[in-house]
């Protein structure tokens, strides 16, 4: 098992790399790269850098024109400070979920969330150079019961940060965002979710 995710972390990381040139339209080309060298933030810098970019991030997602993940930022945040992924490119992401995912948090062994549930995580690079960039949004949508059983009836979307699309599991380049699937498929017992790293969990 640790080495098959290994794997689809480096599918993952050669992906974005690889796809570099077709999907970025920005003006810096290095915002959409896999990173190798993520700055080591606290939570409070984190932050920051994230308040700096919120605005920015808002408008590209949004240009994919996505009711999906539309006012995503106006939805429960499941973290309280942004933290590095290394299965999203080493970047530093944060974990959102629309109100009809109400049990995320708490979800036990062999529970599931309720059709409808979105889950999103936005993304920011930060490096150790001081370069900070957007970085894509990777959303999760729980479909009804048998729409697409190779996925166990989720549906994967990523957007890159200037809202163009780079796959969706129903739809365009689906065979893009498949490994999506393959890496949650080590959370099955918890509805195919990861949840958010203990120390970085919002205390209520």
């Amino acid at each position: 098992m640790i080495a098959r995710r290994k794997n689809l972390i480096g599918i993952l990381l050669t992906l974005s790399v690889l796809t570099t040139g077709a999907w970025a339209q920005t003006t810096d080309q290095e915002a959409h790269l896999a990173i190798e060298n993520p700055a080591d933030l606290s939570k409070d810098e984190a932050r920051q850098h994230y308040r700096s970019l919120t605005r920015r991030m808002e408008r590209g997602y949004a240009a994919a024109q996505l009711d999906l993940i539309l006012n995503y930022q106006n939805w429960p945040l499941f973290n309280d400070a942004p933290y590095i992924s290394a299965t999203h490119g080493q970047r530093y992401v944060n974990s959102y979920a629309n109100r009809l995912a109400h049990n995320y948090a708490t979800l036990q062994e062999g529970e599931v969330l309720p059709v409808g549930s979105v889950l999103a995580k936005d993304s920011m690079t930060v490096t150790d150079e001081g370069k900070v960039y957007p970085g894509a949004m990777f959303v999760m949508e729980k479909l009804p019961a048998g729409t697409n059983p190779d996925t166990a009836d989720w549906r994967y979307v990523m957007v890159m940060p200037d809202g163009s699309l780079f796959g969706d599991t129903m739809g365009f380049r689906a065979g893009a965002v498949a490994y999506c699937h393959e890496c949650h498929e080590a959370v099955a017992d918890r509805d195919y979710t990861f949840y958010v790293p203990e120390e970085f969990r919002v205390v209520e």
